[in-house]
């Protein structure tokens, strides 16, 4: 099989409180009647400033409770139960939806994103920078390095902007055709909302709201040797400004670090990469020599950076086909993800810590 083609482009209690000083608020401002024995009329009474009401200890207010974690009041097991029959119910009824793409929020949420996020949170410990550059809603193509042998660096984009971005938002990744063939891999990546790497889908998720993941390095980028590492190989011709352009949606930047260092390529059996049709097989220093223990992956730890997005609304709609002006947008994208990456090496203490 030929090479796959790559087509290129983050108070209640406060009430609570109050209504319990108004309780224990002194009334002694305000005037009350007492009744005359007589009942020729009635006496203001006010209290004498100089007393202060005695409180015994069994009178004083009870102490607020310490506020608990979820999980530590009991509470936390109880919901995940009922949001698994929930999530249970709705597929047995059907009471879910997939859009034109395959893409199933529901099944990504409560089962796929689940499956990746100790990947995440645990195994590679990643810190997220910048996420407010993307935006709460409308459409934004988030323009990103590609590296690591294996492409865990777009689930692991993927878990970042949907669990740190205070909108909640979805990315919905462009990956290349190679993707669409593997059996099981293939419909896996449809309901987490993946999609063809081109133009066409590319424009009409944008023109949709959504927010739109792209590596325009491809496969040059995730098989490059470990020799390369960090430096950013060619962007292709721009495909992805003129689709941002078209769009009018803006593009965010993202430099990610870490994730270089999972499976260090050390060497390409090109003879076997053609006979099985992957654009690479890569030979590293546990695999193919430990078997499948040479399959999982460094614990490094990772930072993903997204940058400042580059408007592209202020262009007149002909601009999309300015080559001129496609080659400068792509090389300041290109540029600024290259600066971040220098600049959080410099920072990193160390490739696992």
């Amino acid at each position: 099989m030929a090479d796959a083609k790559v087509i290129p482009f983050d108070d209640d209690r406060s009430r609570g409180s109050a209504q319990r000083a108004a309780r224990r608020r002194p009334t002694g401002g305000t005037s009350r009647r007492k009744a005359d024995p007589g009942g020729m009329r009635e006496m203001p009474v006010s209290p004498l400033p100089a007393q202060q009401p005695v409180l015994k200890a069994s009178d004083a207010p009870d102490p607020e409770p310490p506020v608990q974690p979820p999980a530590e009041r009991g509470g936390g097991w109880d919901r995940r139960i009922a949001g698994g029959l929930a999530f249970l119910r709705r597929r047995i009824t059907g009471d879910y939806e997939v859009d034109e793409f395959g893409y199933d929020e529901d099944l990504t949420d409560q089962v796929l994103m689940s499956m990746v996020r100790p990947l995440y949170e645990k195994y590679f410990r990643v810190e997220v920078k910048g996420i407010e550059n993307i935006p709460s809603d409308g459409g934004a193509l988030v323009v990103a390095n590609h590296s690591g042998t294996l492409p865990l660096d777009g689930l692991m984009m993927q878990v970042a902007v949907h669990d740190n971005h205070p909108a909640g938002r979805h990315l919905r990744l462009l990956a290349a055709d190679l993707v669409f063939m593997l059996p099981v891999v293939n419909e896996l990546a449809r309901k987490a909302g993946h999609t063809l790497a081109c133009s066409e889908d590319a424009e009409r998720l944008l023109q949709r709201g959504e927010v739109v993941g792209v590596m325009p390095e491809g496969f040059k980028g995730i098989g490059k040797p470990f020799s390369d590492r960090y430096k950013l190989q060619r962007f292709g011709r721009g495909g992805f400004v003129s689709t941002a352009l078209r769009a009018r949606a803006p593009i965010v930047p993202c430099s990610i670090v870490g994730a270089e260092e999972i499976y260090p390529m050390i060497g390409n059996a090109k003879t076997l990469a053609r006979l099985l049709g992957f654009p690479y097989f890569p030979i590293t220093p546990t695999f193919p020599w430990l078997g499948p223990l040479g399959a999982v992956p460094l614990p490094t730890k990772w930072t993903i950076q997204f940058g400042e997005p580059i408007p592209t609304d202020g262009y007149p709609p002909e601009a999309a086909e300015d080559p001129m002006l496609m080659f400068n947008l792509t090389d300041q994208v290109r540029e600024q993800i290259q600066h971040t990456l220098y600049k959080l090496l410099v920072q990193r203490r160390s490739v696992f810590f």
